[in-house]
């Protein structure tokens, strides 16, 4: 069995695994260079995994977060999660990374919190923030929201708003990437590459779309993008039309978002997927979220490639 076989048999029966670390995953967001994994087994059975995203440049071999894959990092058998065990398989996977890498740096999943192993062998962290809410109870979840978010802009949007779900990635785009062409800047995400992975995530059916849109017009106002695993529904992407933004129709889709994981999906988390930007982490407070710390963890081997990336930034 090939370590890639391996890796998909532990995926499947991992209790905690985020979406972003499946194989049929990666092999949709991997488009610019190719994933590898490296495994640590114990009596025949895969108990830690690190899957990689490896890419080239200027002759450079390097480690870097593929688009849309929010989460890597070191993953861990929960019965395994301790200090007395963890670190060992933490290095015996550090252990197996290819050789001659120029640079290295994932954004770690929540079970990762220790990195020490990384520490020791060079590497820095930088703590990022995404933010959660648990959704088992709506009511406390709805309580909890800002009070005129609960009182005015929701049932404002309600009265003019209709949210429904879709499957048309081109109309989710067209909205979406409204906001990056009034600034004149390029779409973060390529057209090509998100049929891709929408492909993937309906053939799996793991992804809600979601419009909110005018009840007299037609007009689309705002858009979602919601991805599931088994414990958490991750608010992957949105965006609004900026000249609409005034109806709140952007709160309305992530206050029904939220619903849906509760009542469809019947998930006990939900995830906005970060931010750190300080306006999108104001809202992310408003909906009463709590931040969840996660590390992104780097390192250069190659003083070249630490200067160009300077040089480029």
């Amino acid at each position: 069995m090939s370590i890639r076989d391996a890796y998909s048999l532990f995926c499947a029966s991992a209790p905690d695994l985020p979406l972003f670390m499946q194989p049929w995953y990666l092999d949709a967001v991997c488009a610019e260079g190719i994933w590898d994994v490296v495994v640590v087994e114990q009596a025949g059975r895969v108990v830690a995994a690190l899957p990689y995203f490896l890419k080239k440049k200027w002759g450079w071999q390097y480690v870097a977060m593929p688009q849309l894959a929010r989460m890597l990092g070191p993953y861990v058998l929960p019965e395994l999660r301790n200090p007395r065990k963890e670190t060992a398989l933490v290095e015996a996977l550090l252990d197996q990374l290819p050789p001659g890498l120029a640079a290295f740096e994932q954004d770690c999943n929540y079970t990762v919190s220790n990195w020490l192993p990384f520490y020791w062998r060079g590497f820095r962290q930088t703590t990022r923030y995404s933010y959660a809410l648990d959704i088992r109870d709506l009511d406390a979840v709805w309580n909890q929201l800002a009070a005129d978010y609960r009182n005015q802009k929701i049932p404002k949007a309600r009265e003019t708003i209709t949210v429904q779900t879709g499957d048309s990635i081109s109309d989710f785009l067209d909205i979406h990437d409204l906001s990056y062409e009034r600034k004149g800047l390029e779409a973060p995400v390529a057209p090509e590459f998100m049929a891709r992975l929408d492909a993937a995530l309906a053939a799996h059916g793991q992804r809600a779309i979601f419009f909110a849109t005018d009840r007299n017009t037609g007009e689309i106002h705002s858009v979602a993008y919601l991805v599931w695993d088994t414990q958490t529904a991750w608010y992957l992407m949105a965006g609004d039309d900026p000249a609409l933004r005034q109806s709140g129709a952007g709160i309305l889709i992530a206050w029904e978002a939220i619903r849906y994981a509760h009542d469809v999906l019947k998930l006990p988390s939900f995830d906005f997927a970060g931010s750190m930007i300080r306006p999108v982490e104001r809202v992310r407070r408003q909906f009463g979220a709590v931040q969840k710390p996660y590390f992104r963890i780097r390192k250069e081997w190659s003083l070249a490639w630490k200067l160009g990336k300077a040089l480029w930034r």
